[in-house]
């Protein structure tokens, strides 16, 4: 009798699978077993533990103060921590919204817990044991009471052990109320306050129990990072998202309902400028916080540290009062209610002044937003790399670029000079006017849009995206974001960065990126760290040259400018490009000598378009004035020379478009024609007509032969 067969597992593997098995419930048994162990331990320690007295936190000795200092290290910018102020509070006198935003966002379960959540710990203790570190948080709001008012700041395992026993001890004595009295009571809310009170009093003018909704959800959001979440910092916008979560949190809790909630979200909340006279360069100090928190963690500010940063007072000071004075006359001109400033020393990145607005403690313009540090769209000031990276493919600043009317989209017919419909091209110049035949180094210095983009095109786009980045400007996407909208300024950056960028320019190629920091010492008197120069070369020296011969000559720039424009500092060699964009939302002045380099922004926060003008009107008076000021402080210096341009290149390349043909005839060709993009030195192209931009450009210069044959 035959059976059917039937299949049978190995025996080495049947008894693999049973090790693995009894390997996993013996390691089970043992993890358990010691977590019960621990947990008796804990228990223990509990019970036997003193009971700490919550009375006698509120009359707690504050931590020192962090003092922030000019680059002299003598005139005291802000005491950070200084004078700290807390007044003490009943929880009866605190807003419902401040209490029920705070248990959203930081302990959703504190009325139910017994002072410790061990998921949240085993949680944080896993990823920190993982990491290497001990940075997970994971505390309860009782657990907050006891680390910042009892323990050290030490992040150790027998420091958590410790904060997890008193966390649970006081839970056992004190009520759930006096617990969280005693943590609204000595939260610190930034600076030198501390507890609730305080801050509602200093950020809004209101007492505690008055909080609304999105004030008490701005105060809760703080919590987790003072410093970084400042609303006088440059995260400002983060503080909003934030808030937004808190907001979003408290709805998902059942405090508010979704209404609420969305009108919280859209409402404008001002915070008070009670701190006029606390604190010099404030857009700066905060900015130099915010750098501080980041390196050294938000508790460190609070251990007695001296810092030394970069920046000249004496200039600081007067920057602010010159931009002060000119966004209050662009309001009335131009409808520009705000403008920043950045200078900063090309030989080391070390920024020697930054004003963020106009009036930092001016909440109509919301004048504690950093638009030294905001992304805006450059205009114009992204010509010069264009053509930075154009010279250091061998193109020559007496290059020629015809500025006539072109047709850029390939989908269009090359006679659509003037259709700007997608997915045609056409731009225009400012002035819609055009000039012809321009060199580089006129086209540049007047700022004429047809011969950039050519010159973008000649680069092409994603090398451009990349080159510009090597200058500091990460901010900057892919080049499919832009296309050839890129060189009139169709990407965003900070003017910081861009300052920096042309730094690269006035230091011969060589990028030192911006640092605000000299020195960072502890209260001992140790050096925690202390400003190293790190230079990259990002640039041949003669292409920097180039660049500086082109955008300091006030020649080139006639008729555009005349010599004695804004854009000239008597007396001095000063480099310098404007910049505005469409609809005139901004305007940009950005120059430089080998000693400094120094740029002007004049907008709206908002965005709004100011008068249309161009930033030669809007911002270089205001840059003038700065610069003038600048100049004088700093070595007098010079560029170097510029690069001799050999007789041997192509005729396009040493300034001349007028080439015979074989006849003795003048032929209207466009660049295509005659130089070959990837090596412009070398032989014109064999079948230029292959270019897919040859047909486009070959009609703009023909059309403009037939308008001007005498040109030619």
């Amino acid at each position: 009798m035959s059976t059917t067969p039937h299949t049978r597992k190995p025996a080495h593997r049947v008894g693999l699978r049973l090790f693995k098995s009894n390997r996993a419930r013996t390691l089970a048994f043992w993890f358990f077993g010691l977590a019960f162990f621990a947990a008796g331990i804990l228990l223990l320690i509990v019970a036997v533990a003193p009971t700490p007295d919550i009375t006698s936190l509120e009359n707690r000795q504050i931590e020192q103060s962090t003092k922030i200092y000019d680059r002299t290290g003598q005139i005291l910018l802000y005491d950070y921590n200084r004078d700290a102020r807390r007044n003490v509070v009943a929880l009866k006198d605190i807003s419902p919204n401040a209490i029920n935003a705070t248990i959203a966002i930081e302990d959703s379960g504190f009325y139910s817990h017994g002072g410790i959540r061990l998921t949240s710990i085993m949680r944080a203790m896993i990823i920190d044991v993982m990491g290497g570190s001990l940075s997970q948080g994971g505390s309860t709001i009782t657990q907050q009471v006891v680390k910042n008012t009892l323990l050290t700041n030490e992040k150790s395992f027998i420091r958590k052990v410790h904060e997890m026993v008193l966390a649970m001890k006081l839970e056992e004595v004190y009520s759930k109320d006096q617990i969280l009295e005693a943590y609204l009571n000595n939260i610190p809310y930034g600076g030198v306050l501390y507890g609730i009170e305080s801050a509602s009093q200093a950020y809004f003018g209101v007492p505690a129990r008055d909080l609304s909704v999105p004030q008490a959800a701005y105060l809760a959001a703080m919590i987790q990072a003072p410093s970084y979440y400042s609303p006088f910092g440059p995260n400002r916008a983060k503080l909003d998202e934030r808030k937004n979560l808190v907001l979003d949190r408290m709805a998902s809790l059942g405090f508010i309902d979704s209404a609420t909630r969305d009108a919280s979200k859209n409402t404008m909340v001002a915070f008070s400028s009670s701190g006029e006279n606390s604190v010099l360069a404030p857009h700066f100090v905060f900015y130099i916080l915010d750098q501080l928190q980041k390196e050294f963690g938000d508790t460190a500010l609070k251990t007695g540290l001296k810092v030394t940063t970069t920046l000249d007072a004496d200039l600081q000071v007067q920057a602010e009062s010159i931009v002060r004075r000119y966004a209050a006359e662009n309001t009335t001109k131009f409808r520009a209610s705000n403008a920043a400033l950045t200078a900063i020393d090309p030989k080391t990145g070390q920024i020697l002044s930054m004003v963020g607005s106009r009036n930092f403690f001016d909440t109509t313009i919301d004048g504690q937003y950093n638009t030294a540090l905001a992304l805006r769209q450059p205009g114009s000031t992204m010509k010069p790399f264009v053509y930075a990276l154009a010279l250091k493919n061998g193109f020559t600043r007496k290059t020629i670029l015809f500025d006539v009317p072109t047709q850029f989209s390939t989908a269009c017919s090359p006679s659509d000079t003037s259709n700007m419909t997608a997915p045609c091209y056409a731009p225009q110049n400012f002035d819609n006017q055009f000039r012809g035949p321009m060199t580089a180094e006129s086209a540049l210095a007047q700022s004429i849009n047809i011969p950039a983009i050519k010159a973008l095109y000649l680069v092409g786009i994603n090398n451009a995206v990349n080159f510009a980045k090597t200058f500091g400007l990460t901010t900057l996407g892919d080049a499919n974001q832009y296309g050839l909208t890129l060189v009139l300024g169709g990407g965003e950056v900070r003017l910081l960065d861009l300052v920096g960028a042309y730094s690269v320019f006035a230091n011969d190629g060589v990028l030192n990126k911006p640092t605000g920091i000299l020195e960072v010492t502890d209260a001992q008197g140790t050096t925690l760290k202390k400003y190293e120069a790190s230079p990259s070369t990002v640039l041949d020296a003669s292409v920097a040259r180039d660049m500086s011969e082109i955008l300091s000559n006030p020649n080139a720039r006639l008729p555009e400018y005349p010599l004695d424009s804004a854009l000239t500092v008597s007396g001095y060699e000063v480099a310098v490009k404007t910049g505005t964009t469409n609809d005139t939302r901004d305007a940009w002045v950005v120059g430089y000598t080998p000693s400094i380099a120094l740029g002007v922004w004049v907008g709206n926060n908002d965005n709004s378009p100011m008068v249309k003008s161009i930033a030669g009107m809007i911002a270089a008076p205001m840059w003038n004035s700065a610069m003038s000021y600048a100049v004088s402080k700093y070595p007098k210096e010079y560029f170097g020379e510029p690069t001799t341009i050999s007789s041997s290149l192509p005729q396009m390349l040493q300034g001349n478009w007028r080439i015979p043909d074989a006849t003795g005839s003048i032929v209207p060709h466009s660049e295509l024609y005659w130089y070959n993009k990837n090596n412009p030195a070398g032989s014109a192209p064999s079948y230029p007509a292959q270019d897919p931009q040859f047909n486009n450009w070959e009609y703009g210069v023909s059309a403009w032969y037939n308008r001007f044959p005498n040109l030619f």
